[in-house]
């Protein structure tokens, strides 16, 4: 699978032909969805899904959206393309086998509505949480692109998330609100403690995987 990091938690993926894009956010570059079969979106916050992008690409290019069943209440005219999606369920996407994890956004306040999330592994190799720390604990993850800042998330939290996926790489996600300073900070202390090969990846960067 060759996989482009796009800015905060947006992931493209291509695999024999098809492509696929994970949570295209208000973040990131609308480019990422490009010629998209297909996307998945982790859950309705804004970071995670930029509605007016999606629809845009929509009237393009038709393709199929999955993700948790409430996304349906957000995307608007978009939403006649959503395929709900349970935590547990396995399906395909542009041709990519795929399995949802989770079912629940992580806490960020009392006060604060908990929405649905899924997290998913792709191809049984790349692993995108969302906006929770759930671990698959059914399959030995290969590849997994951990949350590593959020008005949700502690430190400490991150890291044993890491540690219990126990990725043979790692790497950055969900970093837009940092600057140099915080990445600075954080890439240091993630790559001495996740036990894992860390890096964060700059926007616009491909691997294969």
């Amino acid at each position: 699978m060759h996989l482009t990091k796009y800015a905060h938690s947006c992931l493209r993926i291509e695999h024999d032909g098809g492509v696929l894009v994970i949570d295209p956010g208000t973040f990131s570059d609308p480019v990422a969805l490009d010629g998209a079969d297909a996307v998945l979106i982790t859950h309705e916050h804004p970071d995670h899904v930029d509605v007016a992008a999606v629809g845009r690409q929509l009237d393009r290019r038709p393709f199929v959206i999955h993700g948790p069943p409430s996304l349906a209440g957000v995307l608007g005219d978009a939403a006649s393309a959503l395929s709900p999606v349970e935590a547990g369920a396995s399906f395909t996407a542009a041709g990519v086998p795929i399995r949802a994890y989770g079912g629940r956004h992580a806490v960020i306040h009392p006060d604060i509505p908990v929405v649905e999330n899924l997290g998913y592994l792709v191809n049984d190799v790349v692993y995108h949480p969302g906006d929770a720390l759930e671990v698959p604990a059914d399959v030995e993850v290969d590849t997994l692109f951990a949350p590593i800042h959020a008005p949700w998330s502690k430190f400490s939290e991150v890291v044993d998330f890491i540690r219990a996926v126990a990725p043979r790489k790692v790497y950055a996600l969900h970093d837009g609100l940092l600057n140099d300073r915080g990445y600075a900070v954080l890439d240091r202390q993630y790559a001495a403690l996740s036990r894992s090969d860390y890096q964060r990846l700059a926007p616009g960067t491909s691997l294969d995987v």
